[in-house]
């Protein structure tokens, strides 16, 4: 059965019962493959730094609005900067067998009264890039949003 808005538009059956979710907690998810942790930049930026100089080319830059940085303390300083606030939430990504810091990724536009958030400025190693561990760390957050804290959109 089609529903319509006020204005004869077709929309979405109603969700009944729907309560606002919480906001993310910075607590780690933990896999098999990963353990994906609130990003802090004194802890992990020198990792990262590490992994992403492994790259040949500036390709895996191309989609992001920043980067790539040349000098370790220019990374550092905008991973303090931009990187360390509530929307967007960074995460690292942490090697299991290595524990080492492989990559990143957020959620941003968080919009708990409305069960809507997103994942976004993924920046994958070529550590990390088509490997189970990236598939996990995926699987880690689309868990933590849909199973744990019941958002209806990611």
């Amino acid at each position: 059965m089609k529903h319509k808005n006020k204005y004869g538009q077709p929309i979405g059956s109603p969700v009944r019962g729907w309560q606002a979710c919480t906001f993310p907690p910075r607590s780690a998810m933990s896999g098999i493959w990963c353990r994906v942790e609130i990003l802090v930049p004194e802890k992990h930026a020198e990792e990262l730094y590490a992994a992403y100089v492994k790259q040949r080319h500036d390709q895996d830059w191309t989609y992001l609005p920043y980067g790539p940085f040349e000098h370790f303390d220019d990374y550092q300083s905008w991973l303090t900067k931009t990187c360390t606030g509530d929307d967007p939430l960074f995460h690292t990504i942490i090697e299991a067998e290595t524990n080492k810091a492989v990559g990143v990724a957020s959620f941003l536009r968080i919009q708990p009264g409305i069960g809507v958030i997103e994942v976004g400025h993924i920046h994958f190693s070529p550590l990390l890039q088509k490997t189970p561990v990236a598939t996990e760390a995926m699987f880690l957050m689309m868990s933590r949003v849909f199973d744990e804290l019941g958002y209806r959109r990611y």
